[in-house]
């Protein structure tokens, strides 16, 4: 079977779309099949292209097997939502024009977060008269909507109804978590072709290490305790609340034993650098983002993880994927996101639940763990043993079972 994804995110980027698209596809190479990947040049976050690229109309590569063909797009940073938009669009065009030179193809999957790039596998569905999924990793635009990015209007409507359009003509739907399914049934689409498969982890590189001895005197935190947040810098992250929870922290009497790391970038990041500096945090870090390579050896750093979105409901209905690199290296988390997330992270005991934004509940959740040695060990023991049940290589084979299922389904037109 000759499977065509499409997604604006791919590896050297290390966001988790990324993630999730080079590891599943890398797995289906191994099964015997062909994948083809159309994505841009690597860019994510700052909008800058990676050493070694260029946005050129066309260049190919082999990665791990899997053939990657690279498009232009408009490159933007990951912020300003006009300009976002400029860049979406001009990857769907890409996209689709490249896909037309790609031979026989079984299969097109194309995947959000923005749906532009299922827009494409539509369309090339049509060309090609092949069956089409939809890998929905998020529900685009009520997500911009919920960050306050986007407010109600004729816009946000006609977007509402191409997005509903997508879920009726696709082949299949591919959802991450199991209330984006509940969603979309909610709003009328057949839950017959809704299929959930989560987000996970690569379990043969998330796995328990001993804190990187250079990286800890390089950033000068030996005897410390360490609290991380590692990802995306935005505007759904409400990260200010950390920031709020290490100054109060540190202005206890043992405040200097805490460190707060941030590392990855995004829209938010300068801003957060910003008020850091003018409260005069002293006991916050902030590091760019790093090779893909290089990610585990920062995440080893930490002694607690901290995942945080802003309450809102829609973010009840997402699982960050980092929960579950968190759970592979047995890093306990400090989980401040309400929903199906949470409800893993309390039956598989690998963390502490905390209101979302809500910096006097953070604090009492980090202090609580800081102060309990024996709890802190018995949540790091449980994460390795709950990351076996979402092994990325077991989900990469349930989605490839619904593809081979799939590409027997005549496309519809």
């Amino acid at each position: 079977m000759h499977i065509l994804f499409l997604s604006d995110n791919f590896p050297p980027e290390v966001n988790a779309p990324a993630s999730r698209t080079f590891e599943h596809a890398r797995e289906w190479v191994k099964a015997g099949h062909k994948v083809t990947v159309i994505t841009c040049a690597p860019n994510f976050p700052r909008g800058e292209v990676f050493d070694g690229y260029r946005n050129r109309l066309w260049q190919s590569e082999t990665m791990a097997g899997i053939q990657v063909i690279r498009v232009w797009s408009f490159i933007t940073a990951n912020e300003g939502f006009l300009k976002r938009i400029l860049d979406y669009l001009s990857f769907m065009l890409s996209a689709s024009i490249a896909a037309l030179f790609v031979p026989r193809v079984d299969i097109i999957v194309g995947t959000s977060p923005q749906f532009f790039t299922a827009v494409a596998a539509f369309l090339v569905s049509l060309v090609k008269r092949r069956p089409w999924v939809f890998e929905l990793r998020d529900i685009w635009p009520e997500s911009i909507q919920a960050v306050g990015a986007m407010r109600q209007s004729r816009l946000l409507d006609l977007l509402e109804r191409l997005e509903l359009f997508l879920y009726r003509r696709a082949t299949a739907i591919v959802a991450v978590t199991h209330a984006f399914r509940d969603n979309l049934m909610e709003r009328g689409i057949d839950g017959a072709k809704i299929h959930v498969v989560t987000n996970g982890v690569d379990t043969s590189r998330f796995v328990p290490r001993g804190k990187d001895i250079d990286l800890v005197a390089k950033l000068g935190i030996e005897g410390k305790f360490v609290a991380g947040y590692i990802g995306t810098h935005g505007m759904a992250h409400a990260l200010e609340t950390i920031l709020e929870a290490a100054g109060r922290l540190g202005a206890r009497p043992d405040g200097d034993r805490f460190r707060f790391l941030f590392l990855g970038g995004g829209s938010g990041k300068a801003a957060l650098m910003a008020e850091a500096q003018a409260r005069g945090l002293a006991n916050v870090i902030f590091i760019d983002t790093v090779p893909k390579d290089d990610v585990v050896r920062y995440w080893s750093l930490l002694d607690v993880s901290i995942i945080h979105l802003q309450r809102t409901p829609l973010f009840e209905t997402v699982i960050p994927s980092k929960l579950f690199e968190c759970m592979g290296m047995g890093i306990p988390v400090l989980h401040g996101v309400r929903g199906e997330s949470a409800r893993i992270v309390m039956e598989e005991k690998v963390g502490i639940t905390f209101e979302p934004e809500d910096a006097d509940d953070l604090c009492r959740a980090l202090a609580a763990l800081a102060a309990d040695p024996a709890a802190l060990q018995a949540l790091r023991s449980n994460g390795p043993a709950a990351a076996v049940k979402y092994d990325r290589c077991v989900l990469a084979g349930t989605m490839l079972r619904i593809l081979e299922r799939m590409a027997n389904v005549r496309a519809a037109v």
